[in-house]
C-alpha cells in the first residue's frame, strides 16, 4: 500500500476513534474513489495515480462550490469546501504563480512552442510535474495567455 493511502487509512481510524463523522465521511469517499479505480483496473495504486485522483476529486469539488455558488446554496458550498480541504491535506503543497510560469516558460523554450498549436506538447510536457500541484486549467489559460502574446 503506498504511503499516501496508508495515511488515508490511519486518518479514517483516527476519525472514527473521535467520532468526527464529517471527516470521516469525507475520509470514505476519497478511499471509494481510490478503491474504485483499483477494481476498474484491476491495479494497486501508486501515490503518482492516487495524486492524480485526488487531483480530479479537488477539480469536481471546485466546480460544485462554483454551480452552488451561481445557486446561492451557501449549505452544499460548506459541506464541499470542507471535503475539498481534506481533499486538498493529500495533496502535494501547490505551486506558487511564479514557479507555475517558469515552469510554462521553459516547456516553450524546450518545445520551440510559436502558437496556439504547440499547446499540446506544452501541456503533456507540464501535466506530470504539476499533476496535484496546480489546478490544470489555470495552468492552461496562462499559457494560452503567453502564446496568444
Amino acid at each position: 500500500m503506498t504511503d499516501i493511502k496508508n495515511k488515508i487509512t490511519e486518518d479514517v481510524k483516527s476519525a472514527m476513534r473521535s467520532k468526527d463523522k464529517e471527516r470521516l465521511a469525507a475520509l470514505r469517499l476519497i478511499q471509494a474513489g481510490l478503491k474504485q479505480k483499483e477494481v476498474d483496473e484491476r491495479i494497486e495504486l501508486n501515490d503518482e495515480q492516487t495524486i492524480a485522483i485526488l487531483d480530479k476529486m479537488a477539480k469536481q469539488h471546485r466546480d460544485s462550490i462554483e454551480q452552488f455558488g451561481r445557486a446561492n446554496r451557501n449549505d452544499l458550498i460548506e459541506k464541499e469546501q470542507q471535503e475539498l480541504n481534506i481533499i486538498e491535506s493529500y495533496l502535494p503543497e501547490q505551486l506558487s504563480n511564479d514557479d507555475i510560469n517558469s515552469l510554462i516558460e521553459n516547456a516553450i523554450s524546450e518545445v520551440g512552442a510559436n502558437s496556439l498549436k504547440d499547446m499540446g506538447k506544452i501541456m503533456a510536457l507540464l501535466k506530470d510535474k504539476l499533476q496535484g500541484r496546480a489546478d490544470m486549467g489555470h495552468v492552461s489559460r496562462l499559457i494560452k495567455a503567453k502564446l496568444s502574446n
